[in-house]
Parts: C-alpha cells; structure tokens; sequence
C-alpha cells in the first residue's frame, strides 16, 4: 500500500500568501507619502523601518484574505492554483504565518516608527483582513468602494511614519487611490463575472449586469481623474506631475470609453492591467517631481 503523499508546501508558497506584487504596490505608496510629508529627505531609519513593518502588516493581512477565501479560489480558475487553495498550506500554519508577520510588523512600528502608525496599520488590516474578507465582500455589490477604504491608507502610513501626524496632504493621497480601486477591482470582476457568480461573490457585473458597470467604471474614472489633479491645485505637486496626471487620465478614459463601446472583448482586463501601471507610473511621477521641487528650492 502506497503512501498518501500530501504536498509540501515552499517558501515561495508563503511568498504568495503575502500577494508581494500588491504589496510592492502599496509600499511605492507609502513611499510617496513618506517624502511628500516632509520638503526634505526622510531619515534612513523611518524609511527602512517603516517599509518593512508596513509591508509585513499588509502581508499579514493578505494571508488571512488566503485562508478566508480558500474555498472560493479553489473554484476560481485565477485562484486555483494559491497554497490555502491546494491544501500546501493548511489552516493552522497559513494563521501562524499570517500571526508572525502581523505582531512583528505591529511591533517594529511602534517601536522603531511611532505608535500612530503602528495604530493605523492595525486599522487597515482589521478593515481588510477581517470586515472587508470575511463580511463585506460576500455582503453587498459595494463591497470594493466601502472596503477600498482600507486599502487606499498606505500614503497615510508613510505620512503618519515621517510627521507621527494625520494630516489633509495624506488623506489627498488615500483618496486619490479610494477613487482609483472601483474601475480597477470591477474591470476584474467584468472580465472572471463568470467565475464570481458561480461562488456567490456579489461583484457589481453579477447583481447589477454588465451594462451597470461599465457606466460605473466610466464615471469612477471620471472620478479619478479629477481627484488626481487635486495636489496640482493644492500646491502639493509641480508642473510635471500635472502633465503626467493629465496623460495617465487621458489614458484610463480612454480604456473607460472602449469598455462603454463594449467592442472589444479584451477591453476588461486590459483596463485592469492599465489600472495597475496607471497608479504605479502616477506615484511614480509624485515621487520624481517633488524631487524636482526639492532641488530648485535648495538652490
């Protein structure tokens, strides 16, 4: 009788757990609202430190969204194939992993950055780890505006982490990525709305039809669009990052308008994958032109 050989699971299956690439995401965000908070450099330690927790506390989160949603992504073909899914994590260790990163994230911020970020830090991962995971995505169509929220805070982590403040530059930055997550997550769902019905997930194509939510995702990105040009007005941003809000705008409506046609089948995916490079690419030119600002008041 031969052995029933269970799989072994990697660290590369621990790896994924913490969604790395989402997580690098949020990390060039709490970046941003790292020198954005200060006319200046940051000091080395708040950058490192703050990185790290930060990026732990998310991956953190990002493991029991795995272990939540288990079941639904076995049946999930984008999913199918995650370690919880397989069963080369099980339950016990996925919560033991998900615990260390936590408490250690938690710890490293309050220790080494300031207790408000560490607080804030805890916030997010309740808000998704727990209210957005196990409540409101299997609750309501609004699941990814309510829940965007907590997704939307890493610029306020990197503010909190330089200035140990909440203050309105930082909630200009979350807002920017609150009105972002709608036309990004809702692309995906227009393009798995299959796969979401047969699990019962309430995405907005599957209780309100396609139709619906392409005029959402057009008027978001409208949105989005307006907002990104707010730290331009504010006096946050130069001249180079209004041109490139302006551009990555046009960019978005543009993949906004084709999934309004609902001509091209691939429209829906694409546009999530322009979402990804759009709020990559803006914070990106953030970071470069307050470089710029920088320098030319130094000299």
């Amino acid at each position: 009788m031969s052995e029933l050989t269970l799989p072994v699971a990697s660290w590369r299956d621990y790896l994924e757990m913490c969604k790395p690439r989402v997580v690098l995401l949020m990390l060039l965000c709490a970046v941003a609202g790292m020198f954005l908070a200060v006319p200046g450099m940051v000091g080395l330690d708040v950058l490192v430190f703050g990185l790290v927790g930060i990026g732990l506390v998310a991956g953190s989160a990002a493991a029991v969204n795995h272990i939540a949603d288990a079941e639904i992504d076995a049946r999930m073909a984008r999913t199918e194939a995650r370690p919880v899914a397989t069963g080369r994590i099980g339950i016990v260790q996925g919560l033991a992993f998900s615990a260390v990163l936590g408490v250690s994230g938690l710890l490293l911020l309050y220790v080494l950055v300031n207790p408000l970020t560490a607080w804030l830090n805890l916030a997010s991962w309740v808000g998704y780890g727990l209210i957005y995971t196990l409540f409101l995505k299997r609750a309501t169509p609004q699941n990814i505006v309510i829940g965007g929220l907590f997704g939307a805070a890493p610029p306020l982590f990197g503010w909190a982490a330089v200035t140990n403040s909440v203050e309105p530059g930082a909630l200009l930055l979350v807002l920017i990525i609150f009105a972002w997550t709608p036309p990004h997550f809702w692309a995906l769902a227009l393009d798995r709305k299959e796969e979401y019905a047969k699990v019962n997930v309430p995405m907005l194509p599957v209780t309100h039809g396609e139709a619906y939510t392409r005029l959402h995702i057009f008027y978001y990105t409208l949105i989005l669009v307006a907002v990104s040009l707010l730290p331009f007005a504010i006096g946050m941003s130069g001249w180079l990052y209004l041109a490139g809000a302006i551009g990555l705008g046009a960019g978005f409506l543009y993949w906004a308008v084709v999934l309004l046609k609902n001509k091209n089948p691939r429209a829906p995916i694409e546009t999530f994958k322009y979402s990804i490079v759009y709020l990559m690419v803006l914070f990106s030119v953030l970071l470069i032109d307050h470089y710029f600002v920088v320098v030319e008041l130094a000299t």
